[in-house]
Parts: structure tokens; C-alpha cells; sequence
């Protein structure tokens, strides 16, 4: 039963409001409204009532690489994460205790994630790929007072110091073992009351061009401020959602706990050790995925493949992280029929903008303010709201999928907050029926013959070459230009990185963009990502810049080409 059943009759008005008009968004714009909580727990006031209503519908349905499956209902998770909240009570863990999770997708985080919530405990959710020194700043920045991973990532922990308590699924020497979670007593009573304004969750950010951030999210602004990405997908009751994220990330939360589980559906993953296209829409096939969510780069590799092979019964399809390149579109649409609606958000927020169901798509748009948001364009220089700029949500309206701030970091959210506006630090121009086009983050764009070039934009151009499966462009030091466009390049299957290949891809670019954007040097390399990945564009433009810094300084020459790389003047055939 819901400890606060106003609280529950708030939200499920809400949500139900959502799903009403799913396709009616000029209606959700104007009609809908954040739910008005002072209390609320999302895991006891919502979880636990959908699983007393449907306990035997389907709730999680993890489907490993050797066949292996494991599928929990409602109820049952209900009553499993009742038994490890107790569990962990008993082992110190309380409200407002610190804990890093550091599992990966596996029934274990869903049981944590809930039996946290429940107890009031604040998750630091956290990649398996991290390392000591990420797990060093963790524990420090974080105030971590309790760790649960795996036995076999224990290790990793030997050389991190902290008074912190430890709990290993499987066991590990001188850690608690993670306990049995279907024995035990199944009944769970909270020790007190949890404030909307409590925190729940502490993420570390990817940090793309800095040290990771520290995001803090209360019990409100990612289980309540997920309406607005539930809206964007289009997830509906009873549905089968896949997304492809890895546990650690904010994304994880928004699509493989929040937003299925508001809307009734099942979460579904798919353990790989390795990507396999065929075996992913095999196991989508069998599992009949209605809502599919990828990053662009899995959606890149995707179309590498025989798509329109594939029949399944997907009805939405989305993808988040980075934006979506118009060609990757255009051939999901091709194979399937259905279009692949980009959105944008960040760890510090819910779903902001996205192309939701039903509405019209304009080419190279992410979308529209989603319902709840108002999204102000600010010039970085005047601080003016217009139809270009910097993608800013107005703090003068409601805006409850907001993070708290970054902790302990006042002067970074004062800055970030500045002028009544939150500063996403991304890029982008707005048409008159409200569409937004994504430029770039802030520190990517720059400047070539001081004309304004968004690296996306000429990514975008890059991909649609054949011989291109992923490509990031940065200026490169020019004393007359200032800098010039760069394209480093991730080739695909079956190309060589040869002086032919970068001929054809960069005759293409002079073909498909204005002289000002032309791509004028290119090397096929490997590109820098974050563990969570994003590519690090940071560290192109930094080793370029140094490269190239005698010639800027009039201390010597430009740096020696590579022999993977390529720059128009050495290409004569350009000119022809």
C-alpha cells in the first residue's frame, strides 16, 4: 500500500493525463502540469502499488549472451527489494547514508535501486568500468558510507581508503555477501516520511571536457521529472522497452527504471560481451520490443547491416546522448518504416526537448519543448533570449526534472543558473513553429575564417559517405584561417584508410557543403570517448592545438603528417 496515497492519485493523474494524449502535443504543451508533492517516494507510493495492482505482469527481462533469461514481475520484485531493504537496514545503511552501486544490468541493481529509494538511502550510481582513481573521487566527493558490486570488482576497491561498508553479489573476501532476496520477510515499513526535496540519487557526469560533475537529483526531479521523457518515447502500459545503456549513467535511470516502469511496461536488456547487430534483433525479435531507445552510435552500426531483413513489431524508436545524424534516419526509416524521433537531455535534467509520436519531423530538428519545459534560446553574449543561442531552460516557470545543483560546487551553480536561466552549454537555432536544431556543446563550435562551424553539422555530411561509420570534426591550427575544419575518422567494414578513400570522402564533403564548411584535412584514427560514450572532441582539438603550436608561434613548421592523414593540398585531384 502507498504510504502517501495523495501523492500517488497525483502522479498517476498525471501520468494517466500523458498517455491520454500521446499524440496530441500541442495539448500536452498546454494542458499538462507538473503534480504538486511535498512528500513522495516513488518506489514505495508508486513500484509498490502498480505491483499490488498487476503482480504478475511482467517487470524486468534481462536475456544474457548464451540464452540464459531472467524475468521478474512486478510483484515479485516488489516483495524481493522489501527483503533487501530490510536486509541492508540491518547491515547500517539509512536514510540519507551515501551508497555506490556498481553493479551491471543484472536483477541485483533493480533490487538495490528500489530497496534504496525505500530505505531514503542516497544512490551514487557507478559504470563497471571505473577504475581506482575514478573510484577514489567517488568515495571522497561522494561521502560514500556503503558500496555494493560484484565479487569479482571488489578488487578495485583494495586501493580506495574510506570508512565505507562493503556488500559483494557472490561474495568476496572480507565483504558481506548480497543476500538471498527471495527469503525473508517481504513486508518493508519506511522509518519515516520521504520529502520531495530529499536526495536520492548523486551522478558523477561523463565529463567531456572537464573533471566529472556532481549532479545531485531529488525523489521528485528524476521519478516525477521522467513524465517528460516517458512523453518522448511514447512508452504505453503492458509495452516491452528496450534501451541500450550501460548502469552508471543518467540514462540508465531515465529509460530502464523511471520511465518503464511510470508507464506500466516491462524493462528489457540484453547482456553482450561484444556488439552482434543480428543477435540483438534476434533477441528483440523474440521478446517482441515495442519501444526500442539506442545511442547514435549503436544506431550507426545498426544500419551497417541488412536491416530491412529484419521484421519486428517496434512501434517507437528513439535515440539519445548524442544527436542523431539525418542519414541515420533516413536508412532506419527505409528498412523499418518508422522514423527514429531524436531528443535531448543531460544528467542534470529529464527529457527537454524531443520529437514526440504522431507529430511531424523536420529533418536535422531534435524536436520541440517537451511538456513541462519552457526552453529559452540565450545569446552567450548579451544573455537575450532569441531563436539562436545556447539551449536554456527558464527558471521563472515550472521545471520540477531539474537537478538540485552540482554539490558542494556553489560558484558552478551560480554560474550555470545565471540570469533567471539553467545553462545546458549546448548550441542551437529555433525555427517559427518552436523546432529546435542542435549546433553543438558550446566549447565545440568554433570559428574558420570567422565564419560559425558546427562540428555536428560536417559530421553529419561525413557519415553519409559509405566508407564512414563514425567521424568527429575539430579545427585544426591554420595561420591564415585561424583554424580550418578537420575530420578524424572511424572507417567501416571492408574500407582501407588509404589516400584513395580519403579522396572520395572529402570530394563528397566539397560536393554536399558551402566553401566556408569545407573539410580541408582528414585522418583516419580511433576516436577518444568517455567510458559512458560520448566522443571527447576536448582531446582531438588538444592534441591538434599542440601539434601545430610552433607553426601558430612563428617557432617553426606544421607538424609532420601521419600516414593516415590527409589535407587538400596534398590532393591535386580536388581541384580538378
Amino acid at each position: 500500500m502507498s504510504t502517501n496515497p495523495a501523492a500517488t492519485a497525483a502522479f498517476r493523474a498525471a501520468r494517466d493525463h500523458l498517455l491520454s494524449i500521446r499524440t496530441d502535443y500541442p495539448a500536452a504543451r498546454d494542458t499538462f502540469a507538473w503534480p504538486e508533492l511535498d512528500r513522495f517516494n516513488w518506489a514505495l507510493d508508486w513500484f509498490d502499488v502498480v505491483a499490488a495492482e498487476t503482480p504478475d505482469a511482467k517487470a524486468l527481462w534481462i536475456v544474457e549472451e548464451d540464452g540464459a533469461e531472467a524475468i521478474l514481475s512486478f510483484g515479485a520484485l516488489a516483495e524481493r527489494s522489501n527483503r533487501l531493504a530490510n536486509w541492508l537496514r540491518e547491515a547500517g545503511v539509512g536514510r540519507g547514508d551515501k551508497v555506490i552501486v556498481m553493479l551491471g544490468n543484472q536483477v541485483e541493481l533493480w533490487e538495490t535501486a528500489l530497496a534504496a529509494i525505500k530505505l531514503g538511502a542516497v544512490m551514487i550510481p557507478s559504470t563497471t568500468l571505473l577504475g581506482t582513481p575514478d573510484l577514489v573521487d567517488r568515495v571522497n566527493r561522494g561521502e560514500a558510507k556503503h558500496v555494493i558490486t560484484n565479487g569479482r570488482d571488489a578488487a578495485k576497491f583494495d586501493e580506495v581508503p574510506g570508512s565505507y561498508s562493503k556488500v559483494a553479489v557472490g561474495g568476496a573476501a572480507g565483504w558481506k555477501t548480497f543476500p538471498d532476496t527471495t527469503s525473508g520477510s517481504a513486508e518493508f515499513t519506511p522509518d519515516g516520511e520521504t520529502l520531495a526535496t530529499d536526495p536520492m540519487l548523486l551522478y558523477f557526469t561523463s565529463g567531456t571536457t572537464a573533471k566529472p560533475k556532481l549532479v545531485e537529483h531529488t525523489h521528485v526531479s528524476y521519478p516525477v521529472g521522467c513524465l517528460s521523457t516517458m512523453y518522448w518515447i511514447g512508452v504505453q502500459p503492458g509495452d516491452v522497452h528496450l534501451n541500450i545503456s550501460s548502469p552508471g549513467w543518467a540514462k540508465h535511470a531515465w529509460s530502464n527504471l523511471f520511465t518503464p516502469w511510470t508507464a506500466q511496461a516491462c524493462v528489457m536488456l540484453y547482456n553482450y560481451a561484444r556488439f552482434d547487430a543480428p543477435a540483438l534483433l534476434s533477441v528483440m525479435k523474440r521478446a517482441e520490443v515495442n519501444t526500442f531507445c539506442a545511442p547514435p552510435t549503436v544506431w550507426r552500426m545498426l544500419i551497417q547491416g541488412d536491416l530491412a531483413a529484419w521484421k519486428l513489431p517496434v512501434r517507437e524508436c528513439v535515440g539519445a546522448g548524442e544527436p542523431l545524424n539525418p542519414e541515420v534516419i533516413e536508412q532506419v526509416e527505409k528498412a523499418w518504416n518508422i522514423t527514429v524521433r531524436d531528443g535531448f537531455g543531460q544528467t542534470e535534467t529529464t527529457a527537454l526537448v524531443g520529437n514526440p509520436p504522431g507529430q511531424p519531423i523536420k529533418p536535422g530538428s531534435m524536436g520541440r519543448a517537451l511538456p513541462g519545459y519552457t526552453i529559452a534560446m540565450v545569446d552567450p553574449l548579451t544573455g537575450e533570449p532569441g531563436d539562436d543561442g545556447e539551449i536554456c531552460i527558464d527558471l521563472s516557470k515550472p521545471h520540477l526534472g531539474l537537478m538540485v545543483g552540482y554539490k558542494g560546487d556553489p560558484d558552478r551553480n551560480a554560474d550555470v543558473t545565471r540570469g533567471g536561466y539553467y545553462h545546458t552549454g549546448d548550441v542551437g537555432t529555433r525555427d517559427d513553429e518552436g523546432y529546435i536544431t542542435y549546433v553543438g556543446r558550446a566549447d565545440d563550435v568554433f570559428k574558420a575564417s570567422d565564419y560559425r562551424i558546427s562540428p555536428f553539422e560536417l559530421e553529419s555530411v561525413l557519415i553519409e559517405h559509405e566508407a564512414v561509420a563514425e567521424a568527429a570534426v575539430v579545427p585544426s591550427p591554420d595561420p591564415l584561417r585561424l583554424a580550418v575544419p578537420k575530420a578524424f575518422v572511424v572507417l567501416a567494414a571492408g574500407h582501407e584508410p588509404s589516400r584513395e578513400t580519403a579522396l572520395s570522402i572529402l570530394k563528397h564533403c566539397r560536393a554536399e557543403l558551402a566553401p566556408y564548411k569545407r573539410i580541408r584535412r582528414l585522418e583516419f584514427a580511433e576516436l577518444p570517448k568517455t567510458i559512458s560514450g560520448k566522443i571527447r572532441r576536448v582531446e582531438l582539438r588538444k592534441a591538434e592545438d599542440d601539434r601545430h603550436a610552433p607553426k601558430m608561434s612563428g617557432t617553426g613548421d606544421y607538424a609532420p603528417r601521419t600516414d593516415a592523414e590527409f589535407w587538400e593540398e596534398d590532393l591535386p585531384e580536388l581541384r580538378e
